[in-house]
């Protein structure tokens, strides 16, 4: 079953499920972030890695050259036309033995071809989210650090699950700053 705003927030304040946690949406002047009916919409901070194609190296997940990103720092980060950045979340997750989550990019985002991507976050996993933003469109495309940009929708089980992210040493379990594909 979907988790409402009380859940989040009893867990949040409880179990220390989100830190930090905004108990309300904060809206005024930026794109929102904190407590919505059904979910917690996370916010991006301000270190990036952009993608780019200086070294003409292959995309590969099992051997993935570090040399595919530039390292930035700061309030707004352009990704380029048709590319993607990484980004992590202000946010730090510890996700409850019986709760699996789904994460969705931001309709505002979406509606300008920046499409965020985000695995779920399995029961008992914890971290900072590591979060992968496209820009679709040909034109260079802005992302607001400290601002929303993926919203969190929590399902609770009837029962925990048998084997949790954690009892299985999960390799992002714990993941801290921006997190490269790992096998």
């Amino acid at each position: 079953m979907i988790k409402s705003d009380r859940w989040i927030r009893k867990m949040a304040k409880e179990h220390g499920m989100i830190q930090p946690y905004e108990e309300k949406q904060v809206r005024a002047g930026s794109i929102s972030y904190g407590v919505s009916s059904y979910g917690y919409d996370i916010r991006i901070a301000n270190e990036f890695k952009i993608f780019t194609n200086i070294n003409n190296t292959i995309v590969d997940p099992k051997e993935f050259d570090t040399k595919s990103f530039v390292d930035f720092k700061g309030d707004i980060c352009v990704i380029p036309p048709n590319s993607f950045a990484l980004g992590k979340s202000v946010e730090f997750f510890r996700i409850p033995r019986n709760v699996m989550t789904i994460c969705v990019g931001k309709s505002t985002y979406a509606r300008c071809g920046i499409i965020t991507n985000v695995t779920p976050f399995e029961p008992e996993w914890e971290g900072f989210v590591t979060l992968e933003i496209s820009n679709t469109t040909p034109l260079p495309a802005k992302i607001y650090a400290n601002e929303g940009i993926a919203q969190v929708l929590f399902f609770e089980s009837d029962e925990p699950c048998e084997i949790s992210y954690a009892d299985k040493k999960g390799k992002y379990q714990s993941q801290v700053g921006i997190t490269l594909p790992k096998i």
